[in-house]
């Protein structure tokens, strides 16, 4: 696999996880875990759209490598699954507020 396709992939998971960063407390809060821990992701909720945006650049780069160098074709199913998660990351971040309030209603 290309390189280009692996940086993708880090940076769709590392956005999916910095887009989870306010969600999966909550939830891990819901299964029992206690909340003294939490502290730790107000420092990564700030940069969460840096994240996002950069994950975004490496996507699109990405597709543009493989488009450039005529092997979209090959690598699609990879470019489209980076390009899945990257968008699965905005859609979290953009109803972080309704899933949070549906979480807390499940308290």
């Amino acid at each position: 696999m290309r390189k280009h396709i692996e940086f993708s992939y880090l940076s769709s998971f590392t956005a999916l996880g910095v887009a989870t960063c306010c969600v999966l407390p909550m939830t891990m809060m819901l299964l029992g875990f206690g909340g003294s821990w939490l502290v730790i992701f107000g420092k990564i909720a700030a940069a969460s759209y840096y994240v996002l945006a950069v994950a975004t650049l490496f996507a699109a780069l990405s597709w543009w490598l493989s488009l450039r160098h005529g092997a979209v074709s090959r690598l699609k199913w990879w470019l489209t699954g980076s390009t899945a998660v990257t968008a699965a990351a905005w859609v979290i971040v953009f109803y972080e507020t309704q899933i949070n309030e549906f979480l807390i209603t499940q308290m």
